[in-house]
């Protein structure tokens, strides 16, 4: 199905190979990108290939970090997971008046219940009711067969070129939004449950218990996406414009350093 805003259609097939050696050839990726996705029963997750099982209790950052750091395929349920809060993201909880009232955070991340009630309502999710079980894998593995969406982590110079190769081609504006604490909500649960690509800061739980490197930014992107920004960053490539950027100097004429990409004009 076309998507009209970006003009973007989904492939019939996935070349996972080709897509995270373009990735990887125009930005250097020193983490793993990694899909996510979302089953309506749990042997559904227990019949994808080579699928690990959590032997202890996780959050959802957790088991993004074992895909993502480590290069498993992970599957959970809703008993793998700490709590409310990241079972709820992915549409694997109820989001019931106990969960929007956020009284675990009163006093350690927002002063009231007013304030975590505020936070709760910000945060973008997926429904509940229709989920059971998610599962996360490289990319390259092509277990998820496609994934809902991918994630990738960045440094912001990657970052921002991955998202010039986005937008190479039916140019959009990307506005994006920052709930704070439980930041997950930028990222998959804002792709899951939208579609659209999603940026966030990750927050200090994904850093903590994710794995999440200080200098990382994450994109979640539903797939189709990726062979769009890699044609992008080949263009952009082909004009100078590419990764690693080359510091000018601060001090020198500018002139020559940007007739490299712009010529004359």
């Amino acid at each position: 199905m076309a998507d009209t805003a970006w003009n973007v259609t989904e492939p019939e097939t996935y070349d996972w190979k080709a897509i995270v050696d373009g990735l990887n050839q125009y930005l250097r990726l020193r983490t793993t990108p990694i899909g996510m996705k979302l089953f309506s029963k749990a042997e559904e997750m227990e019949a994808v290939p080579r699928i690990r099982r959590p032997r202890a209790i996780h959050t959802t950052d957790q088991i993004v970090g074992q895909a993502s750091r480590l290069g498993w395929t992970v599957g959970i349920t809703m008993a793998d997971l700490v709590g409310a809060q990241c079972g709820a993201v992915i549409g694997l909880r109820p989001q019931d008046d106990e969960w929007q009232s956020g009284k675990g955070m009163v006093g350690v991340w927002y002063e009231t219940e007013t304030d975590t009630r505020a936070h709760q309502g910000a945060m973008n999710v997926v429904p509940a009711g229709k989920y059971e079980a998610m599962a996360c894998s490289p990319l390259v593995a092509g277990r998820l067969n496609p994934p809902d969406i991918a994630l990738i982590y960045a440094t912001p110079a990657q970052m921002i070129l991955f998202i010039n190769g986005l937008q190479w081609a039916g140019y959009r504006k990307l506005d994006w939004a920052c709930v704070g604490e439980s930041s997950c909500a930028d990222s998959w649960g804002r792709a899951l449950s939208t579609g659209e690509p999603s940026l966030s800061i990750p927050c200090f739980a994904e850093r903590r218990y994710g794995g999440v490197m200080e200098d990382e930014l994450l994109m979640a992107i539903p797939p189709k996406f990726l062979p769009k920004v890699i044609d992008g960053l080949a263009h952009l490539s082909g004009n100078g414009l590419r990764y690693p950027i080359p510091q000018y100097g601060i001090q020198m004429d500018v002139r020559a350093g940007m007739s490299a990409s712009y010529g004359d004009r």
